[in-house]
């Protein structure tokens, strides 16, 4: 059985796992590595290499019809730890059977709010809020799978159940 993705179905949003957040859009955060650029002798100009589980800022994007809604914008630009989770149901596509069906996914964060806009005010239309999130934590799965985990707090870059830090961890006397 082959699946491809066809398109997000719908998502909720909810924060500590338990308040759903109002009406949202998301964008979900980059995930980039940091490098350093090798040159010395023996090779033909610059490369750039990846440090292992060394990653840059995370920020999480989130877009709110209102300023003034307390279970949107005013929840989050609450000066503390969030814990915001999506989950999604994604539609896909069995390319042999010619069939449609369902993955749930569900993207969790620990993130602290970094920039909060509060939009415009104009007759018939939205305020379009936004704000952004840096994220400490931001981790995958979908139907209950973990796809990723990472977790810069404390050293974790999980990855299809490999942990590309373990033996860093390990090397600094990390238990």
């Amino acid at each position: 059985m082959t699946q491809y993705p066809a398109a997000y179905i719908n998502f909720r949003v909810y924060e500590d796992s338990v308040n759903e957040v109002g009406l949202a859009t998301i964008t979900l955060p980059d995930i980039t590595n940091m490098v350093v650029t090798l040159m010395g002798s023996g090779m033909m100009g610059e490369v750039d290499v990846p440090i292992m589980g060394m990653i840059k800022n995370m920020v999480l994007g989130m877009k709110f019809l209102s300023h003034s809604d307390p279970k949107t914008f005013a929840l989050f630009l609450e000066q503390r730890k969030h814990q915001i989770e999506l989950r999604v149901a994604e539609e896909f596509w069995d390319i042999e059977d010619a069939e449609i069906g369902t993955w749930a996914n569900k993207y969790v964060f620990i993130a602290r709010p970094k920039d909060m806009k509060s939009g415009t005010v104009a007759p018939a239309t939205a305020a379009d809020s936004t704000g952004q999130f840096d994220v400490y934590l931001y981790a995958a799965y979908r139907n209950g799978a973990e796809l990723w985990y990472i977790d810069k707090r404390n050293m974790i870059f999980r990855v299809n159940g490999k942990d590309y830090m373990a033996d860093v961890r390990k090397a600094l006397g990390y238990s």
